[in-house]
């Protein structure tokens, strides 16, 4: 056995490993501030995001490590923060300078659930103590400021929009802007200009995270967004029948073509689970959410079950993973949140300087026109 001292306790930790970046945490600078008083141990453990899905496990896999190897340890006590990576780009920079990471959150086809995953997402985030933001992209059908319970108009700071705020979260969305009675009827350039704005003019600060809720398709609002911004990467959204799965398909194609990493796919309406006898009913099919996953080479994030808390959360403007009577349901959008914020870490810890990409629409991007 070791004796209790600071070049000792790296040596120890250096078998615990982070599962997602195969990597230990000594190595990839995690341990931090370590204090030794006596046979006491103190120290910190920097992770690289607040939403990481394994941050019990390396707190007990440190502990262990440590009383495994060296001798005599008193108390062990390990505090856990963490440093969100950013994802380094000049383009993106120049535009949202304070922003770390941009997540399009897509569908291939509407009427899947997109607008209510992304809300909860970003909400998930907030509440593992991420500072989120989130974009309502969906131009012509905005749905951000019901879902996320916001009224009222932004306030105009320096000649800049100041964005809505509610569940830790900052909110932009055309809904905060026009009358709720009216329809929004622009022109394809009108509403992806609305898009833009809502880079260039609105103050978001520092922020962990901006989601972006894309409206369904892959039409011209979601090549304005990846023309304007290299994105971090995206998340598709499904339902397990094969029409939705056809359409998640070509989503994944249209990023695939500019460039766009996919995080993973969500499948939504993934069942239903009785109330009364529990029995579980795939009323959509089954699994066909994970099987486009292994198809497309991309990580499945998880399976979001039909539960009316989940719709009432929506229309009554509390995202279901704030709401701790559907704690079951909650905690499956969070699991879901941890797994894309493993991803996002994955990507850009493995990043190298990248030259900005320019797209352009050219015959040769035919798939795009």
């Amino acid at each position: 056995m070791k004796q209790l001292t600071e070049a000792n306790v790296l040596e120890s930790l250096k078998v615990v490993k982070d599962p997602d970046l195969h990597r230990d945490i000594v190595s990839l600078n995690f341990v931090k501030d370590i204090n030794i008083r006596e046979k006491d141990l103190s120290f910190t453990i920097e992770l690289t995001t607040p939403a990481c899905p394994v941050r019990e496990e390396l707190k007990a896999a440190s502990t262990n490590a440590i009383r495994d190897t060296i001798e005599g340890v008193g108390k062990i006590d390990i505090t856990m923060t963490s440093k969100v990576i950013p994802h380094k780009n000049k383009q993106k920079e120049s535009v949202l300078p304070g922003v770390k990471n941009t997540i399009a959150v897509a569908s291939g086809k509407g009427g899947v659930g997109k607008s209510t995953v992304a809300v909860n997402l970003a909400v998930a985030l907030a509440k593992e103590g991420a500072s989120v933001g989130i974009v309502d992209a969906d131009v012509y059908g905005p749905s951000l400021p019901l879902m996320m319970g916001i009224h009222g108009r932004p306030a105009i700071r320096n000649q800049r929009l100041q964005p809505m705020e509610n569940w830790g979260v900052k909110v932009m969305s055309i809904g905060f802007l026009v009358d709720p009675m009216q329809a929004v009827i622009w022109r394809g350039p009108m509403a992806s200009g609305a898009v833009k704005q809502f880079m260039s003019d609105v103050d978001w600060g520092e922020l962990d995270y901006l989601v972006f809720d894309l409206p369904p398709g892959t039409g011209d609002i979601q090549l304005t967004l990846v023309q304007t911004i290299p994105l971090t990467g995206a998340v598709i959204v499904t339902t397990p029948q094969d029409i939705s799965l056809a359409d998640a398909r070509k989503g994944f194609k249209m990023f695939e073509k500019v460039n766009v990493p996919i995080f993973g796919i969500v499948e939504n309406m993934s069942y239903y689970v009785c109330t009364h006898c529990g029995q579980r009913e795939d009323i959509f099919d089954y699994g066909g959410g994970r099987k486009a996953a292994e198809e497309l080479g991309v990580p499945f994030l998880g399976e979001i079950p039909i539960h009316t808390s989940i719709r009432v959360s929506g229309d009554t403007g509390k995202p279901i993973v704030m709401d701790d009577s559907h704690k079951v349901q909650a905690d499956i959008i969070i699991r879901i949140a941890r797994n894309m914020a493993a991803q996002i870490s994955i990507r850009n810890a493995s990043q190298t300087a990248e030259p900005a990409i320019d797209i352009q629409l050219t015959p040769k991007n035919s798939g795009l026109m």
